[in-house]
C-alpha cells in the first residue's frame, strides 16, 4: 500500500482548535489540562496515550458530548459552546468501537440516518448511501437490505464509517473504532479507512491506545500523558526516532526500527539504477547479461518499507525491481538490502539519540 499524501493545501485556518482547554470532573479529577492543539484541513490526527490520559475526553469536547471546564474549542473558527449541540452533532461524523447501528433498521437505512434528519430527499439519500457502501467495499445490491445482525464485526464497522460520512461532514471523530475487531480484520480495516480518508480528504481526529495503529494511520500523532497533558505532537517518524520524554519512549517501546518499516516509503534515493554485477561493473536492469533479480512483489516508488522488506526476504536478498509511481508500470531501478538499510538510516540520520529509559533511573 502506497503512503502518498495529498498535496498540502498551504496555510489555512485550522479546522479544529483547542485553546487552553481544561476539563475537571466533579470530585477534582482533571482529565485535560491547558490543552493547545490544532487539527488542519485533510489531516488525520491520532490521539494516543495510556488509559485515563484524556484522549477520549478531548475528542468528545469537539461535538459537545463533554463540555470543557475552561478554555475554548473552535470548529471552523466558531466556538462550539455557542452552537446548538444537536445541530453540531448532525454535521460531525462520529464512529465508536461498537458502532451503535440501529438493530431494527437495514444497512441502507442506517447509513441514511443523518441525511434523513437533515431533510434530504429519498432519491438523494439512496444515491448517497449506494455511493458510500461502494466506497467502504460493501456492494449496495448485496448489503443495503441486510440488518446489522447479518454482518460480521468488520462489516458493521464499515457501515459505521459510511454512516458517519453520509452527510459529508467537515470533521470525522473516531474513538477506538477498530478495537473490537480481530487483528487480521483490524489491519484490513485500517488499510481500507486510510485509503478512504486519502480519497475524500476528510479531516479526522482518531483515538487509539495502539501505538502501531497510531503510526500506521496518522499524519501527526498527539501523545497524552496521565493528567491530560500533551506530551508530544509530531509525525510518526519523529515520534519513533525522537521521543520527547521517557514517558513517550516507554509508550513507543522497543522495536522502533520495525515500526519505522511500517511507515517509511521507498524514494528514488533508495533505489539503484541498475544492479551490480559480480565484477563490480554496472549492468543492465534487464536483457542479455543482466543478473537474476528477485520477484517484483508489486514494489513501486512510494511503497512502504515493510512491503520492501517482505519482497527482499522472498527474493532471498536478490535485488528487487521497483517501478515508478502507481500507473506508470516502468522499472526505474532495483532495491537491494543495502538500499533498505539506507532508507531506514535516511529516516533517522538527523535524529539525536532517542531517550533511554535507563538514563532516568
Amino acid at each position: 500500500m502506497s503512503t502518498q499524501r495529498p498535496a498540502p493545501l498551504g496555510p489555512t485556518e485550522p479546522v479544529i482548535r483547542f485553546e487552553q482547554v481544561r476539563k475537571e470532573y466533579p470530585g477534582g479529577t482533571v482529565a485535560v489540562e491547558g490543552l493547545d492543539l490544532e487539527v488542519h484541513e485533510r489531516e488525520l490526527l491520532v490521539l494516543v496515550g495510556p488509559s485515563g490520559c484524556g484522549k477520549s475526553t478531548t475528542l468528545r469536547m469537539v461535538n459537545r458530548l463533554v463540555e470543557p471546564t475552561g478554555g475554548r474549542v473552535l470548529l471552523q473558527g466558531q466556538d462550539v459552546a455557542r452552537t446548538d449541540p444537536v445541530a453540531l452533532r448532525r454535521h460531525i461524523g462520529y464512529v465508536i468501537q461498537n458502532v451503535g447501528l440501529f438493530p431494527h433498521r437495514t444497512v441502507g437505512q442506517n447509513v441514511g440516518t443523518v441525511p434523513a434528519l437533515l431533510g434530504w430527499g429519498a432519491r438523494r439519500i439512496r444515491d448517497r448511501t449506494a455511493e458510500l457502501l461502494e466506497l467502504v467495499g460493501l456492494p449496495p445490491a448485496t448489503y443495503s437490505r441486510r440488518y446489522p445482525h447479518q454482518l460480521s464485526g468488520g462489516e458493521r464497522q464499515r457501515v459505521g464509517v459510511a454512516r458517519a460520512l453520509a452527510a459529508d461532514p467537515p470533521v470525522l471523530l473516531m474513538d477506538e473504532p477498530f478495537g473490537a475487531v480481530d487483528p487480521s480484520g483490524r489491519r484490513r480495516l485500517q488499510q481500507e479507512f486510510w485509503r478512504i480518508q486519502r480519497e475524500l480528504g476528510t479531516t479526522v481526529m482518531f483515538v487509539t491506545h495502539d501505538i502501531d495503529e497510531a503510526v500506521r494511520l496518522g499524519d501527526r500523532i498527539a501523545v497524552f500523558a496521565r493528567g491530560g497533558h500533551l506530551e508530544q505532537l509530531s509525525d510518526a517518524v519523529d515520534l519513533l526516532a525522537r521521543p520527547a520524554s521517557a514517558m513517550v519512549a516507554d509508550l513507543v517501546g522497543s522495536g522502533r526500527a520495525v515500526r519505522l518499516l511500517a511507515i517509511g516509503e521507498i524514494t528514488p534515493e533508495d533505489v539503484e539504477p541498475r544492479p551490480a554485477l559480480g565484477t563490480g561493473a554496472p549492468g543492465p536492469v534487464d536483457g542479455p547479461g543482466a543478473p537474476q533479480l528477485g520477484p517484483a512483489e508489486g514494489l513501486r516508488l512510494g511503497s512502504r518499507l515493510d512491503d520492501a522488506f517482505a519482497a527482499l526476504a522472498a527474493s532471498g536478498g536478490r535485488p528487487v525491481p521497483v517501478t515508478g509511481p502507481a500507473g506508470s508500470g516502468s522499472v526505474v531501478g532495483v532495491l537491494t538490502p543495502d538500499g533498505l538499510l539506507g532508507a531506514l538510516r535516511r529516516m533517522t540520520t538527523t535524529a539525536p539519540e532517542p531517550v533511554d529509559d535507563a538514563a532516568d533511573g
